[in-house]
């Protein structure tokens, strides 16, 4: 009784939080020609999975599952094993101006060094909770690989879409204030809007919104945000309100894909048909139980049948073991990884997962 208590109190609080942070929305980059644009926002470009259709809910009884699941007893998701994190080589990616690298900060935040000199981070979360409100919402389970001060300095930073496991303000703003000027901030269609009035004060100098299939160039490299299944929402009021999407950052000779959060769907064999193939990749690979988050996360199965159909050479599995978005154990997905790559014929070498604070050099071809 005390727990139905507690819960219900819970869903009061952060109901009354997102409606707080929301008010009705009307899309302002409506394009009646393109087919995902909806009025009020953005649509899938494909309809989902009927075999991962959500339980029907009420209003109360789904934001109760939610934070039932956000704050029921830890054990219950807690890995069988330590995920250990290892020390940066802060030495390494502070002087790094050649060589493509990889260093997994945690959840969907890495430093890519493309190889050509620039700094890009993608989805940078620094904060202990991935939620609106500093008490409730999903905790940190796995301390940055980098801290936000050991940080290089940042040049491109890449946002997916606006989830708070994804998009925080509180980091942007301490990234906008680096030493040496700010980033440039790449974000889907809406965001920019966001970004604007919670970031940079009212400056768009540095924001460049997209739209699916668009790009901008930045020092000789492409930076394409690519289409794929998922959803926004900051708040009760937003939902889809803020397109979403993966990014492809690719040069002569490298290209990289971010997946950010992805259920599986066509839109990979349009994103293959357009681009060939990856030299690396970071691909999520957790929050997909129960079965109807894969309606917008990829199970590590899924996730190897992208890497296949991307024609990825190496890929880093990601959103995992830092936050407890679903309702597997933190380190489930890599042992679910490795059975996928035996099923699929695919080498340890070319899927794997890195420990926080790692970095990773792709083999380059001559």
């Amino acid at each position: 009784m005390r727990t139905s208590i507690a819960t219900l109190l819970s869903v009061v609080v952060v109901a009354s939080a997102l409606l707080a942070t929301g008010c009705a929305h009307r899309n302002p980059y409506y394009d009646a020609a393109k087919t995902h644009h909806r009025v009020e926002g953005f649509a899938n470009n494909y309809p989902a999975n009927p075999a991962y259709q959500r339980p029907a809910r009420g209003f109360f009884e789904g934001w109760a599952a939610r934070v039932k699941n956000w704050t029921e007893d830890a054990t219950v998701r807690a890995p069988l094993a330590p995920i250990e994190p290892v020390a940066p080589d802060l030495a390494f990616v502070h002087a790094n101006r050649s060589a493509p690298a990889l260093t997994w900060i945690g959840h969907a935040t890495f430093l890519f060094q493309s190889g050509t000199g620039v700094n890009i981070l993608t989805d940078p979360v620094f904060d202990e909770r991935a939620s609106p409100l500093p008490f409730a919402g999903p905790k940190r389970h796995q301390a940055p690989g980098v801290d936000l001060a050991d940080l290089p300095r940042i040049d491109v930073i890449l946002l997916s879409h606006s989830h708070y496991d994804h998009l925080s303000k509180a980091s942007l703003r301490a990234l906008y204030r680096q030493a040496g000027g700010p980033p440039l901030l790449v974000a889907p269609l809406g965001v920019d809007i966001w970004l604007e009035k919670n970031v940079t004060g009212g400056d768009r100098s540095r924001i460049v919104k997209l739209d699916w299939w668009e790009k901008t160039v930045y020092r000789g490299l492409e930076l394409h945000l690519l289409p794929v299944h998922h959803w926004s929402a900051r708040s009760l009021w937003d939902r889809n309100a803020t397109l979403w999407g993966g990014f492809a950052v690719t040069r002569p000779g490298f290209a990289f894909f971010f997946s950010g959060d992805l259920g599986y769907s066509k839109d990979i064999g349009d994103i293959a048909a357009r681009f060939g193939g990856f030299d690396l990749a970071a691909i999520g690979i957790g929050a997909y139980q129960p079965l109807w988050y894969r309606n917008s996360h990829v199970s590590p199965d899924e996730a190897v049948r992208i890497h296949r159909e991307l024609r990825v050479k190496r890929s880093v599995g990601m959103h995992w073991g830092t936050y407890p978005m679903g309702q597997e154990r933190l380190d489930q997905a890599p042992r679910d990884l490795a059975l996928a790559r035996a099923a699929q014929g695919v080498a340890d070498d070319a899927f794997f997962v890195m420990r926080h604070g790692q970095t990773y050099q792709p083999p380059i071809a001559p």
